[in-house]
């Protein structure tokens, strides 16, 4: 199986291509990044028209190329991610973190959402199903730090910040980017964790070979 990663961030591809390494060696990768998305959507604060066309032509470059699903990594842009899977059906489109959503949600309970990417928050605990209690957590500095290579600090900062979580019952990480800092996150809560890219590539396996 060919599956397409669309990243808006240039620290998304390995995180998923390591998960992928892990869980579904066998699925063939091929990697679309525009990390100006991110950067757009930090400057304007909202998803625009303009922008899900840009998602569009991306997911439609994916599908002309041959990919047998979609996976897209970032996690603030889930409406422009929606009109991919509208307009692609019935080619399997992924949202980064619809499958942790639902392994989140299997266990109930507070789910602690710790971002790095701070749009992320807005639109995302709006994903989660009625019932479910999200509090959403800012891991600040964290994503700079990785921006300056410095992944020590990132992974302070996060668990940093997780900490403030440790009474819910389970914690997702928002972005792929987060997932290294996943075993970190852990010993700062002594939660259970979740990443997104293990839960989407169970997610797009199960898809694809059922």
């Amino acid at each position: 199986m060919k599956i397409a990663l669309i990243h808006a961030l240039r620290h998304s591809p390995p995180p998923i291509e390591a998960a992928f390494a892990r869980l579904w060696p066998q699925a063939r990768l091929m990697n679309l990044l525009d990390d100006s998305l991110s950067a757009d959507l930090a400057r304007d604060g909202v998803l625009t028209d303009r922008m899900t066309e840009r998602f569009l032509t991306l997911a439609r470059y994916a599908a002309d190329a041959g990919a047998d699903g979609i996976l897209f990594t970032c996690s603030a842009f889930g409406p422009c991610i929606e009109a991919c899977r509208t307009r692609l059906h019935p080619l399997p489109v992924l949202k980064p973190n619809e499958a942790m959503i639902d392994e989140a949600a299997a266990i109930g309970g507070v789910v602690g959402l710790l971002a790095s990417f701070a749009p992320t928050l807005e639109s995302m605990p709006r994903e989660f199903p009625a019932g479910i209690t999200v509090r959403p957590k800012w891991a600040p500095g964290a994503l700079a730090a990785l921006d300056a290579d410095d992944a020590l600090a990132h992974d302070r900062l996060a668990a940093q910040a997780a900490r403030d979580l440790a009474s819910c019952d389970v914690i997702a990480l928002a972005q792929f980017s987060l997932a290294r800092a996943a075993e970190a996150v852990q010993r700062a809560t002594g939660l259970p964790v979740l990443t997104t890219p293990d839960c989407a590539v169970r997610r797009m396996r199960a898809l694809l070979e059922p």
